[in-house]
């Protein structure tokens, strides 16, 4: 080899070893031979301390769950070694967003996740400090920021028409009907237990659209709660639309009772959002400004503005650490099947890496891995699922140098 082509070869190594070493430093923080991950990244998984880190166990992977098939819920003690406490077991998940396991909103002890019994899906509440356990006899999916109140879709009909999203063991009674009266949207009282139908698919569905949806299938998926608790935001989709060989979708607000409905996105192409504050909504997104691209909308208007259109050209999982001065997102792998986990900085409108992490081939369709990237809330920690270590588990990025 010559002189030359052995300091190019330095040189491309010592570029490389740079690159990797401005990286954040990365600790897995979950063990073999079972597999963890966490899920949605829309969800509590640090208590308030940014300590303890919730995740979910299972022993098998690449394949649907089946009704018989157990997870566990557990909590990881940073603290001490990554020490793993089990919490108790779930057979309501999915790979997706797993059981919806979560800390309860302003709670410093309790953690929330579903499950199911002979007589349907159902959520536990656990205080881990003291081992008090109560059984609520609806499942949740996202909390109010007081904790005092959840909403939930149908996750029978989830499981039919999105699979990785609903629950098997129970099966939907309106499978047949395309835009059922008799459920829909649901809100559950935590302290009471007692739930309500807040509207149904068939309310929802007549609202007009730009085509005709008479003969579409149509659910609800990915509820989330303004940070003030007074409205929640909701996805109403449906299949069979002339022309349109995917789903498509609306984002709708609503108040805490299910009442004033605003359609934030009509357009039909909805995908990842996020509340900024309790008035704007990030969102991926098509509009005709820009095509499809993430947007910040403004509840109950129709003002719309592009967010990053270069920097974060690619649809994934985004949400603000605290402060709003940094917006934390993924990709999906990309042709070399590299998970992209990076900071968007929206005063600098600088884009900063935190990792490209592998996700083998057979990480597709409904038992793929996203990263889904969570923050601690001291905004100084992220914890991602990946199985780039062979095997989802969870891992944990230090940002203190990067967010300061």
């Amino acid at each position: 080899m010559t002189m030359l082509r052995r300091s190019f070869l330095q040189t491309v190594a010592l570029a490389g070893a740079a690159r990797a070493s401005a990286l954040p430093p990365v600790r897995t923080i979950t063990r073999g031979p079972k597999f963890h991950w966490f899920a949605y990244y829309d969800k509590l998984q640090f208590d308030p301390t940014s300590r303890y880190v919730l995740g979910n166990q299972v022993g098998f992977e690449h394949r649907s769950p089946r009704p018989d098939d157990e997870i566990r819920a557990g909590m990881i003690d940073l603290g001490d070694n990554d020490r793993w406490t089990d919490l108790g077991a779930s057979t309501a998940w999915n790979w997706q967003q797993g059981c919806m396991l979560q800390w309860i909103p302003g709670s410093r002890t309790e953690v929330i996740w579903n499950d199911r019994s002979k007589d349907g899906f159902v959520s536990h509440i656990l205080d881990v400090k003291s081992g008090r356990k109560r059984t609520l006899p609806a499942p949740v999916y996202a909390l109010s920021p007081d904790g005092r109140w959840a909403v939930y879709p149908d996750y029978r009909r989830l499981n039919d028409t999105r699979p990785g999203y609903g629950y098997c063991g129970i099966a939907d009674p309106y499978v047949s009907s395309l835009a059922p009266k008799g459920t829909g949207l649901w809100k559950l009282d935590l302290k009471t237990g007692k739930s309500k139908l807040l509207f149904s698919f068939a309310e929802i569905a007549a609202i007009p659209y730009q085509v005709d949806l008479s003969q579409c299938k149509h659910w609800f998926n990915h509820l989330l709660v303004s940070p003030d608790g007074k409205r929640f935001l909701f996805l109403h989709r449906w299949l069979g639309e002339p022309g349109r060989r995917s789903f498509g979708t609306r984002m709708f607000s609503c108040d805490a009772e299910g009442k004033d409905l605003y359609c934030i996105d009509p357009r039909g192409g909805t995908s990842h959002f996020i509340w900024r504050d309790p008035q704007h909504v990030l969102a991926w997104a098509t509009h005709p400004s820009h095509g499809a691209k993430f947007y910040l909308f403004r509840d109950k208007t129709e003002h719309v503005e592009v967010v990053a259109p270069d920097v974060m050209p690619l649809n994934g999982h985004c949400t603000y650490l605290p402060g709003n001065r940094w917006i934390l997102n993924d990709t999906y792998p990309d042709k070399d099947r590299r998970q992209n986990v990076y900071l968007y900085g929206t005063k600098t409108g600088r884009r900063v890496p935190l990792g490209q992490f592998h996700s083998p081939p057979e990480y597709t369709g409904e038992w793929r891995c996203d990263t889904h990237p969570r923050f601690s809330p001291n905004g100084k920690l992220v914890t991602i699922d990946s199985p780039h270590t062979g095997g989802r588990q969870i891992h944990l990025i230090d940002i203190s140098g990067i967010v300061g």
